[in-house]
Formats: C-alpha cells, sequence, structure tokens
C-alpha cells in the first residue's frame, strides 16, 4: 500500500499559518515527529507519496526521499493508495485500511481520506494534481466515518505535551547512549530518560522527569545550568544553554535555546540564544528572537485567547494559554514583547518598541516605530535569509526563491493594506 500525504489549497489551510506558508501542514512538527511522520507509522505503508501546493513542490522535491506531485507513480504502480489529508490525526480512530474504495470528505466537501483499491485506480484522473484528487470525491464511493483532525495550529501547541509523552511510550527507547559529565542530577524515573549517541550533556545539568519523558536526540548538546523538565524532546544537533527549559516543549534540529522556554514548539534551524521568555508558541525555521524577546501566553484576566489569523477577525482559542505563532526568517530586535496570541508573519523585521507589539504582523514587513514599511524591499530579506542559512552550511536556492516570491504575492493584500494605514497614522 502506497500512503499519499494530502495537503492542497482548502478554506481551512489558513489555519495553519503562517508556519504553512512554507511547507505542507503534514511537515509540521507534534511531539517528537511531524505529523505526516505519524500518519507513516500508524499506517505502515510500503511508500509514500506527496500531494502539496505546486509553488512549494520543487523546494521540497529537494528535502524528502519522497515523490512530490508525480502523479505516474500513483497511476503505473501495482500498489493500492491510501490517501490521507495532512490535517487527520494519527491517533485515536479506528480504520482498516486494507478495506474497499472509498472516499471521505469533509465538512467543506473536500478529501479527507480515500481509499483505492489496485482495480479501481484506471478510475482516477492524473492529467493535474487538483484533477487527481477530485476524481477521488467524484469517481469513489462516499463513506461516513468519525476521523479526528486539526482544526487550528495552536491545537498542535495545547496538546504537545500529551504528544510527547505519546511518542516517548511508542518508540520505546530509554537509556544512556551519549556522554552525560558529572556532577549531573536526573529527578525521576531514570527509564523516562534517553539520551542518543553523540550528546554531551555537560555538568551540572538537571533533567527531571516528574513530569514526562525527556528525549536528547543525536548530537544535542546541553550545556551547564541548563534544566530540562519533562516531557520534552531536543533535536539532533541542538544547544541549549543553560536554558530553562519547562515541560511540554519541542525542540527540533540544530536549534541554539537559551532564557526561558515552556510548552512551545520550534520546528527547526531557529535560534533563542539570549535570556526572554518564550511560552505556548509556534516558531518556525531560521527565526532569530534577539536578547530579551519575550512572548505572553496568558491573559490578565485569564480569559480564553484569541487569534488574528487572516489580519481581521480575532478568533477564540477556547484556552487561556497561546503564546506567539511565529513564521520562517523572521528576526526580532532586543527587548521585543510579543503579545498574547500574537500572529507574527514570516520574513519579517521586528524592532522592539518598549511596549507589546500588534497580536497580527504581516509577512514581508519591518515594524519599526510602532508601523509598517517594505523596509529595504524583500531581495534584502532573501540575502539576510541566505546568510543566516549559510551560518548552519545551508543554501539559499532559486528553488526558494521562487516559492517565497510566491508567498509575497499570497500576503500582500493585507500587508499592503497595513501598510497604507502605518503611512496615514503613523503612530499606530
Amino acid at each position: 500500500m502506497r500512503l499519499v500525504l494530502l495537503d492542497l489549497p482548502h478554506p481551512k489551510r489558513y489555519h495553519f499559518e503562517p508556519l504553512v506558508f512554507s511547507r505542507p501542514i503534514f511537515a509540521l512538527r507534534s511531539g517528537m515527529k511531524t505529523l505526516g511522520e505519524k500518519l507513516e507509522a500508524r499506517f505502515r505503508p510500503d511508500s509514500v507519496a506527496w500531494l502539496v501546493p505546486e509553488y512549494m513542490a520543487e523546494v521540497w522535491r529537494a528535502q524528502t526521499p519522497w515523490p512530490v506531485n508525480e502523479l505516474a507513480p500513483l497511476r503505473d504502480g501495482d500498489e493500492a493508495l491510501l490517501v490521507v489529508h495532512g490535517r487527520v490525526k494519527a491517533h485515536g480512530w479506528e480504520y482498516d485500511a486494507a478495506g474497499k474504495s472509498e472516499a471521505i470528505l469533509d465538512e467543506d466537501g473536500y478529501v479527507l481520506l480515500a481509499r483505492v483499491e489496485r482495480a479501481d485506480l484506471h478510475k482516477l484522473n492524473y492529467e493535474s494534481v487538483e484533477g487527481f484528487v477530485q476524481s477521488l470525491a467524484e469517481s469513489l464511493p462516499h463513506a461516513s466515518h468519525a476521523i479526528p483532525t486539526w482544526q487550528y495550529i495552536w491545537e498542535l501547541i495545547l496538546e504537545n505535551p500529551e504528544a510527547l509523552r505519546e511518542d516517548f511510550r511508542l518508540l520505546g527507547r530509554f537509556g544512556i547512549e551519549g556522554t552525560v559529565e558529572q556532577p549531573a542530577a536526573f529527578r525521576g524515573d531514570r527509564d523516562d530518560v534517553f539520551i542518543a549517541p553523540g550528546v554531551q550533556v555537560h555538568p551540572m545539568v538537571v533533567i527531571d522527569t516528574t513530569g514526562g519523558p525527556v528525549y536528547i536526540d543525536a548530537d544535542a548538546e546541553i550545556h551547564p545550568f541548563t534544566r530540562i523538565e519533562g516531557p520534552c524532546y531536543i533535536g539532533k544537533r541542538s544547544i541549549l544553554l543553560g536554558a530553562k527549559c519547562r515541560e511540554g516543549n519541542t525542540i527540533g534540529p540544530v536549534c541554539r535555546v537559551g532564557g526561558e522556554i515552556e510548552e512551545s514548539i520550534i520546528q527547526g534551524y531557529s535560534n533563542k540564544y539570549h535570556d526572554g521568555f518564550l511560552g505556548h508558541a509556534f516558531v518556525g525555521e531560521w527565526v532569530n528572537l534577539g536578547a530579551l524577546t519575550t512572548n505572553s501566553d496568558l491573559k490578565n484576566d485569564y480569559s480564553s485567547v484569541e487569534v488574528i489569523l487572516d489580519g481581521k477577525r480575532p478568533i477564540p482559542t477556547g484556552s487561556p494559554k497561546v503564546g506567539s505563532l511565529i513564521g520562517d526568517h523572521t528576526k526580532t530586535s532586543i527587548g521585543t514583547l510579543l503579545n498574547t496570541g500574537a500572529y507574527v508573519g514570516a520574513m519579517s523585521i521586528i524592532v522592539g518598541t518598549g511596549k507589546p507589539l500588534p497580536k497580527f504582523i504581516p509577512s514581508f514587513v519591518w515594524y519599526l516605530d510602532g508601523h509598517f514599511s517594505k523596509g529595504y524591499g524583500k531581495q534584502a530579506l532573501y540575502k539576510t535569509a541566505a546568510v543566516a542559512m549559510g551560518r548552519r552550511r545551508c543554501a539559499w536556492t532559486p528553488a526558494m526563491e521562487k516559492m517565497w516570491d510566491a508567498i509575497y504575492q499570497m500576503t500582500a493584500p493585507i500587508r499592503d493594506e497595513l501598510i497604507r494605514k502605518s503611512r496615514r497614522f503613523p503612530a499606530g
């Protein structure tokens, strides 16, 4: 069976912005894996294929071993297909992936899951990705099945502690295979710790598993005076620098983290090197949070946090704790104060004002002296991105520039509107 992970334009796709401007929903991190990796582990397919928005396909072809937006292998292969949308949760429901062909649609009429037997592959349209997905809905019998889905990106944050516990249980790995220098302190059950090969834990580090397991992945480095509270995942080659790493954190690969961080997800390749607080936040890749950058994750009246995803309408999260959503390649200055439930777009430069910033900051802007501008333009932002990636021995490619050009156009309407308002009312 071939698992086809699906994430095409959809009425609810903006619910996962700004993190999905540059990646499919199923590439978002949750617990110790991405959502797509969890679906792979759930269904154990013989092979996998990706269907993603066309503007990002070329970038992801260079980053995954699986075919991306290639329909010939689906048409010409001898495998049955299981097509699953990236919003589908990997656990909490039962389904027979080897049953008869059928399609399950969401409330908007889009394919949520489709199962295609080999004998029915000829019924599908292989002329385009959109046509293929539409033919799943039109050519297969419809079925009704209760399938739990992710509705908003902050749900990944709020459910991350439990996802970490469940992933640790499923992985079944524990023990110390890296180096732990003494003196070090372990609180709680040592069977709830896994320290992978190549990890270096310096002296004077505390690992506390009384609240959940701690998994430190290969070649990570933990500096003195760091405290790690479980449940927690530290990604490959990441460094913690005297961090107060509270419970519920997922830190992706090649990150630099200091200060205080609580119940947050960092996708990877980002810096929170200095003091400052990050709580109940989701941070993309290639983000740099300047010294003393801090987000609020709790309102003074303890009421439900609202998040503005489209630049206009606040959406109640139903939770008293939601911090910041920060898109890829965004940079903050020293002393930046992010509001409760803040949306900070991708490719933006944020300069602190000494007070909490607006709850919505669009992509590709400079926020300086309390107002929005285009700064030096997108090419200057691309040059900064290339420098930042080069520092991690990664390359900024023409395919990436093309993808970000498309994102620039997608995000232009709300950005242009806010820049016009800033010109009219510079103080706000």
